[in-house]
């Protein structure tokens, strides 16, 4: 199969990412941190250097990487974990289902009062965030990169105002992870969350929340962490304060790997993904009956839409047709497509990774072609 749906989960993992996590599954199924023998502590070094590596390519402390199952885990825990009741948070049109689901519920509960801002006529995405704080706005979450189109968002402008102001900021980078310029300090991020199985080549069930030193969390999850078990409150320090029960290893083990292996190539790997986007849109405006919604990007996402056939429509026939995997549908962003016009019949999302080829992108467009003349 061509695989083009690698921002719902990268199809590609290095050999050295695969390696890790069966040998660590292979050999390391002991408890990590739990027990002083050798496996323990082995399992154990294997997270600290997970976290160092974080630290490094992210800018933060390496006690304030906090790994989860996925980056949906991560942003509840940010969202519900610094709470003020009363407050007010703003975030945008542009986020996943991740973000809007907890912040709907917060407002639902009467727990926060909350805006949704979009750009509109000349006022960009930064502008329209601005107008909307006041006195008890307390934090503002978005995400770094659209799942749906690709569009990157200004968070380095963002963050700057969000310091400015002294407001907390919350970045979704399950879509910008691996792909762009995250670095928490020079964006002032104060929190992360990251999909550790799209742009950062780990194995699905990993994912991370990183943190500022200043900022508290209250814990989601309470349980054991192998430290202050005499006491029966959750543990004051982090990482442990938000790391309760048993670690992924494997998981945690891959994203070592992953992120090594991003370190070394994200510039070249952005510059390719721009060239390879931009190329697969030329294709795309030969086709009349396509409507394009992406610009080139670094993430390698492509969305558009087929006159006369739905999202889903184009996805099955794809599939069935070509073995080409896409994705169709809302891409469990509704105020996007709203934003767009397409909440009826969706987009075709086509997402690519490094690895993929032109030859693929070729027989994509032979595909569509297909499809319009049925």
């Amino acid at each position: 199969m061509i695989y083009f749906d690698n921002s719902a989960t990268g199809g590609f993992k290095p050999h050295s990412v695969l390696d890790c996590a069966t040998t660590t599954i292979r050999y390391l199924s002991a408890n990590p941190g739990r027990s002083a023998h050798r496996l323990s502590v082995t399992g154990m070094q294997t997270i600290v250097n997970t976290r160092n590596a974080f630290s490094e390519h992210f800018s933060c402390t390496s006690d304030r990487v906090i790994f989860t199952k996925n980056c949906t885990e991560a942003l509840n825990i940010a969202i519900f974990g610094t709470l003020k009741v009363g407050g007010h948070i703003i975030t945008t049109i542009y986020e996943h289902n991740s973000v809007l689901r907890p912040l709907s519920a917060l407002k639902e509960k009467g727990l926060i009062t909350l805006d949704i801002v979009e750009p509109y006529e000349k006022v960009d995405i930064v502008s329209a965030i601005k107008e909307k704080i006041k006195d008890t706005t307390y934090m503002i979450v978005c995400t770094a990169v659209s799942n749906v189109t690709g569009f990157e968002l200004p968070v380095g402008e963002i963050g700057k105002l969000a310091k400015e102001k002294g407001l907390l900021f919350l970045v979704d980078g399950a879509q910008g992870g691996g792909h762009i310029n995250l670095d928490m300090k020079e964006n002032n991020i104060s929190m992360l969350a990251l999909a550790g199985h799209k742009g950062l080549y780990g194995i699905m069930t990993s994912g991370v929340l990183l943190i500022e030193d200043d900022v508290d969390v209250e814990p989601l999850i309470y349980g054991g962490t192998g430290s202050e078990s005499f006491n029966l409150s959750q543990p004051t320090c982090y990482p442990e304060r938000l790391e309760s029960g048993t670690l992924n290893l494997p998981a945690i083990a891959s994203l070592f790997e992953g992120v090594k292996y991003v370190m070394a190539n994200r510039e070249n790997f952005a510059l390719h993904m721009l060239s390879m986007t931009e190329k697969l849109i030329e294709s795309l405006k030969q086709i009349s009956e396509i409507t394009i919604f992406s610009q080139p990007n670094k993430s390698g996402i492509v969305a558009f839409s087929v006159k006369d056939f739905s999202s889903e429509q184009v996805a099955d026939f794809l599939n069935k047709n070509y073995d080409i995997a896409v994705r169709g549908g809302l891409h469990c962003a509704p105020l996007m497509h709203k934003h767009l016009g397409t909440l009826d019949g969706g987009l075709i999302r086509v997402s690519l990774a490094v690895q993929n080829s032109s030859r693929e992108l070729s027989f994509l467009i032979h595909a569509l072609k297909d499809i319009v003349k049925k």
